[in-house]
């Protein structure tokens, strides 16, 4: 069975929204290096309609090894929304329920899954129970706004932490997966 998993840069006080504006000044080698192996077992990706949207507009034409990677991958947009064809390659709508689609495409053959950005994707998934990894990179930085992972009201949810390393830079990066136990 193909694993679903999820990065996210976060930050102490639990912004995941728009990382770009606060993580510039401790992006080190260590999370370049979790990044390329993220990337090295990702064959397929999951995107929400904001992140497509932003993401879109600006990975088609550049050249970074990010860029490299999101362009050809496989790419599966959830969205109310968007309808049609999607112009950026290997781009496609889910059809149907989200729950239902990662259902049937954990099922078949490949690599891992990757929920990129899409917080409420993630959310969505993790709280149905079909996430199988969270890696969390935080970064030593207090973001001040935006939008958090975790919200008031959510489901007490277990977490089991599989690995965790702190950088040269301060970020520490776990990675949890799923026990799979909701206790509200």
């Amino acid at each position: 069975m193909r694993r679903v998993t999820s990065g996210l840069f976060h930050s102490v006080d639990g912004v995941v929204q728009s990382p770009d504006q606060w993580q510039f000044d401790s992006f080190d080698e260590e999370l370049g290096a979790g990044m390329g192996d993220f990337m090295n077992r990702t064959d397929t990706v999951i995107l929400g309609r904001t992140t497509y949207e932003e993401w879109a507009g600006y990975w088609p034409t550049a050249t970074d090894e990010f860029g490299g990677f999101i362009n050809p991958v496989r790419k599966f947009v959830a969205s109310r929304t968007l309808s049609g064809d999607l112009e950026w390659e290997n781009s496609q709508l889910i059809d149907g329920s989200l729950e239902d689609f990662v259902r049937e495409l954990k099922q078949g053959a490949g690599g891992d899954i990757a929920v990129c950005g899409s917080i409420s994707v993630v959310r969505q998934l993790l709280f149905a129970g079909l996430l199988d990894s969270l890696m969390l990179m935080q970064h030593p930085v207090v973001a001040g706004k935006g939008k958090h992972l975790f919200e008031p009201g959510d489901p007490t949810t277990r977490l089991v932490l599989q690995d965790s390393q702190v950088t040269s830079k301060g970020n520490v990066i776990m990675q949890y997966g799923l026990r799979g136990e909701n206790l509200n």
